[in-house]
């Protein structure tokens, strides 16, 4: 009886620990990689294709979802504050919301969706396969060739992308209130232009390099850690996207928490 009353507490037990390692292996990860980042030899070639993997070829999908992001957000607000008579602040809560918050987080997200998956399946295959192996054998170090290159990728091009998403999120809004709301268009260019800060895009790109930075491990170590086979590559890929996402929304709140708590 006592036994299985403690079965339970076992489990907890086991899964706490399992979470411990888990973290503990992922800091010492990223440690390294970020370690070699500093030393040579640099791998260029490979650091300018998953640069422009990732800043050029998730253009079109973080494009399209700032714009319409930029869309709605301008007929949400006015559908709200036309109830205050406030409709002349919609202009300046468009441009705050998407250079502080949504631009930042929902370009990760779809970064996230497309390049951490994206690097786990193909380092996952690579050490299910055992190329990993083999360029330990040929005396090139792992992580300096498959990791670190794509983490300085990734921390470099989500600040373009998101500057880019933050330009065209603004056009959306832009667009809403001048041809729906009937908004003059100077005006609202201006009441944009007013009420943003310095501050608002520097806290922004500071969060798209963080995201940046944990699409990129989060993907790598996934897939350098991966087991088992085509099945193994396709948990490291899931696993790859949801911690990602995870980690995402929870690190915006600490650094909103960080530049913007009084």
């Amino acid at each position: 009886m006592g036994a299985i009353l403690l079965d339970p507490l076992a489990a907890l037990g086991r899964g706490v620990i399992a979470a411990c390692h888990a973290v503990g292996n992922l800091g010492l990860f990223a440690l390294e990689a970020t370690s070699h980042l500093l030393r040579p030899p640099f791998y260029g070639r490979l650091f300018w294709r998953a640069f422009v993997e990732i800043a050029w070829f998730s253009l079109p999908v973080v494009a399209l979802t700032a714009v319409f992001t930029g869309m709605v957000l301008a007929l949400q607000s006015y559908t709200g504050f036309a109830r205050f008579n406030a409709q002349s602040a919609i202009a300046s809560v468009v441009v705050i919301s998407l250079v502080r918050e949504l631009g930042p987080v929902l370009a990760a997200l779809m970064v996230a969706g497309r390049i951490g998956a994206s690097f786990a399946a193909e380092i996952g295959t690579m050490r299910v396969t055992d190329q990993i192996d083999a360029l330990t054998t040929l005396s090139t170090n792992p992580m300096k060739y498959l990791v670190a290159p794509r983490i300085l990728a990734a921390v470099i091009a989500l600040p373009l992308l998101v500057l880019v998403a933050d330009v065209i999120g603004v056009m959306g809004g832009w667009l809403i209130g001048t041809q729906k709301l009937g908004f003059v268009s100077a005006a609202y260019l201006k009441s944009t232009f007013d009420y943003l800060e310095a501050d608002d895009v520097v806290s922004g790109l500071v969060k798209a390099a963080v995201f940046g930075f944990v699409i990129a491990l989060m993907g790598t170590w996934c897939g350098y850690n991966s087991k088992g086979g085509a099945q193994g590559v396709g948990g490291a890929t899931t696993k790859a996207v949801v911690a990602s996402s995870i980690l995402i929304l929870a690190l915006d709140y600490v650094l909103t928490e960080i530049f913007f708590a009084q």
